[in-house]
């Protein structure tokens, strides 16, 4: 074998072990053996082609990484349901792939619910042994366990008081998603200047000079630590991940770029600390985030961006989910302008829109974000609607069947209307979370559509719409029978 083909060979076979070393892989075989005298195992149950499975194996092999060397040990493991792992499979019921699981000392003992990417693993895992909150007994020690890249919550308590007992009420209903510790030692509480109290610490790198690296709580109770945790958690400029996405609700601005704190933090916050700049100064109600543009690719797409280049890319969208685009080129005083034109309604919202048809004359209507309005909002008429995708075979079944009940509709004062939901922006009143979903809206109530449940056959929607249509149909009794002065195609 060539040299170079050679060291390259190893380099390969290096590299893969290097991301599965961590991560063992259990059969039949060994399985209740190997796990026996683990204090907690994760096990992913797995089929090799499912796709899902694939794209959680790189973050699944990075956590057990993170876990090695983990007091108490902290294990995660794999078994292949279609081959060596088939009766372990059937033995836990699994039924979809993957499916985790979590078991101590090799006995199950709960369902993974966790995060799916390699920092939350880890961090949801490391949850689940010790206590909720780690005693720190030395100024040194609590200066260690605040190096580590994790915003921590401490508690420094004199002597028992209320106010500890609900911090460890808190740090225990929320050991799986936050990080806490707390000391009653003398020279911490001297260190620390506290003798009851409980103060938030910002991950070190998220640290800056446009904020104090450290919250105190003022409150007493468990809703008041709550909120407090809430608020101040994710600072003037959250770092937004896919597992804490739902953190942030609108309305809210988010500037897109390399975001990488593993690998570049100083670059990550080159940028963070221009968008952290405005933020000190900003007194409207947006809250700030920085993304990552490779996990949120998705959210680009949405607002129109296939490719972003190396400067921020800055999103935003309104208390009624509207998107806007920033559309000059990242800067400090761009980013100002942009946020008074927003605060001022001074800028047109983007819409994600297919153009508008050359023809809508047929018997089901075609929607898009453009003229949505017209077609559904405003055409003063009780309406059916689909939200569909152009792969989706049940949509597909669904075409003809729905072109022969908008035939049967021409007559009457209902529209049958289709949108292509992959590639229009669909209003937020809609909460379309598969293919195909239906709507029925009465022409009086169109800020309140009904989602239709029923058949999907041509007489079910018959009778479907003569039930609930605004006025009775022409053609059709409120049972869905066809008058018998009906003259119309039966």
């Amino acid at each position: 074998m060539n040299t170079k083909v050679f060291v390259f060979f190893l380099a390969i076979v290096g590299c893969t072990f290097a991301g599965e070393q961590d991560v063992l892989d259990l059969t039949d075989n060994d399985f209740s053996s190997r796990i026996a005298d683990i204090d907690t195992t994760l096990v992913m149950f797995y089929a090799p082609w499912c796709g899902h499975c694939k794209r959680l194996k790189p973050e699944y092999a990075k956590a057990g990484e993170l876990l090695r060397g983990s007091d108490p040990q902290i294990v995660l493991a794999k078994v292949d349901c279609t081959e060596g792992g088939k009766d372990t499979c059937s033995q836990f019921s699994i039924s979809g792939y993957p499916t985790l699981k979590i078991f101590k000392n090799g006995e199950f003992s709960a369902d993974y619910n966790g995060p799916r990417e390699a920092a939350g693993i880890a961090k949801f895992m490391k949850a689940q042994t010790g206590p909720a909150s780690k005693d720190l007994l030395t100024v040194t020690e609590i200066e260690e366990f605040l190096k580590v890249q994790e915003t921590t919550v401490v508690g420094f308590f004199e002597k028992e008081t209320d106010l500890k007992a609900v911090f460890l009420k808190y740090a225990d209903k929320f050991r799986e998603k936050l990080r806490f510790g707390h000391s009653s030692a003398a020279d911490v509480l001297k260190n620390y200047k506290e003798t009851n109290g409980i103060v938030l610490f910002r991950a070190p790198q998220y640290q800056n000079k446009f904020e104090p690296n450290s919250v105190t709580f003022k409150g007493t109770s468990l809703d008041e630590l709550t909120t407090f945790v809430k608020e101040n958690f994710h600072g003037l400029v959250g770092h937004r991940t896919r597992d804490l996405a739902q953190d942030f609700k609108n309305p809210f601005v988010i500037a897109y770029y390399t975001v990488d704190y593993a690998k570049n933090p100083k670059g990550t916050n080159y940028w963070r600390n221009r968008i952290l700049k405005v933020a000190k100064e900003y007194s409207g109600d947006y809250r700030f985030a920085v993304s990552s543009k490779d996990d949120f690719q998705h959210e680009l797409n949405e607002y129109g961006y296939d490719y972003t280049g190396e400067k921020p890319v800055v999103l935003a969208r309104d208390k009624d989910n509207q998107k806007f685009i920033m559309t000059s080129e990242f800067s400090v005083e761009n980013l100002q302008q942009f946020l008074s034109d927003l605060e001022e309604g001074n800028l047109e919202p983007y819409l994600k829109s297919e153009a508008l048809p050359d023809s809508n004359d047929g018997p089901v209507k075609v929607a898009v974000a453009k003229n949505f309005d017209e077609i559904v909002t405003n055409n003063g008429k009780d309406t059916l609607i689909e939200f569909y995708a152009p792969w989706c075979g049940h949509c597909k079944k669904l075409t003809p069947v729905f072109e022969e009940l908008g035939t049967k509709m021409l007559d009457e004062d209902v529209e049958i209307v289709k949108v292509d939901a992959t590639a229009n922006d669909v209003p937020p009143q809609f909460e379309v979370r598969g293919f195909p979903t239906l709507f029925w809206l009465p022409k009086d109530s169109k800020s309140k559509p009904v989602k239709y449940d029923g058949g999907r056959e041509v007489d079910d929607f018959v009778k479907y719409i003569s039930a609930h249509a605004t006025n009775e149909l022409k053609n059709y009794d409120r049972s869905g029978k066809v008058k018998k002065n009906d003259k119309s195609e039966l």
